[in-house]
């Protein structure tokens, strides 16, 4: 028995009002979280620069025995153990989260260790960006309209990176996020008539987006 199998619906604490309809849920591709959320490259190719220059250093002073690439050989180990255990962290994360998009709000299911679940309701979202990603994917980031509730470390790895003060939830590696923004879009505006959609090449987020605005 896991902890989501009381769940009457997959990714929602309890069964939707009368009338409120799942448009779509979907869960992050975990590679691109990987990537995107737990800097797998950036880390891999850090430990790769310590790894070469220890290298260097030990042929320039000399080869003298097994002695000179201990030093080296610890650095790689450090490095490939840290970065396995980031995917294995992208992995658990993107396992245990699921979105879920209604005509009536998003329900973002998180947590590894803490699992819990976030609603945000339609006509709270003042803003949607969209950041493309590889393969299709992409992330839909949200800004919040009123008071802000939400803290960033409660949110993270789903939060738009260094807005702190007013954190933005972030729908992350999201799978075909082309049609996913598209549908939150509508149903934003169904739900705030005064809003509008800027054209993904006009948009200016990580150079390719999209944005959905409240009037």
């Amino acid at each position: 028995m896991t902890e989501y199998e009381h769940e009457p619906i997959p990714g929602l604490p309890g069964l939707l009002p009368k009338g409120e309809h799942i448009l779509w849920q979907g869960s992050p591709d975990w590679r691109i979280l990987a990537r995107t959320a737990f800097h797998t490259r950036a880390v891999a190719g850090y430990f790769a620069l310590l790894v070469g220059v220890a290298l260097l250093t030990a042929i320039w002073a000399g080869i003298g025995g097994w002695r000179d690439f201990a030093g080296v050989a610890l650095t790689l180990g450090f490095g490939v153990t840290g970065v396995a255990l980031l995917h294995l962290l992208a992995w658990g994360a993107a396992r245990t989260t699921i979105y879920t998009l209604t005509d009536r709000r998003i329900v973002m299911r998180i947590g590894i260790a803490l699992p819990k679940c976030i609603n945000i309701p339609l006509g709270m979202i003042a803003n949607v960006d969209l950041a493309k990603r590889d393969a299709g994917t992409g992330d839909l980031a949200l800004a919040l309209s009123g008071e802000q509730r939400l803290g960033y470390a409660a949110l993270w790895p789903h939060a738009r990176a260094w807005h702190y003060a007013r954190p933005q939830p972030m729908l992350r590696a999201v799978p075909g996020v082309d049609a996913v923004a598209t549908m939150l879009a509508r149903a934003c505006m169904a739900v705030q008539t005064g809003g509008r959609v800027v054209p993904i090449e006009s948009a200016g987020w990580s150079g390719a987006a999209a944005e959905a605005q409240a009037a």
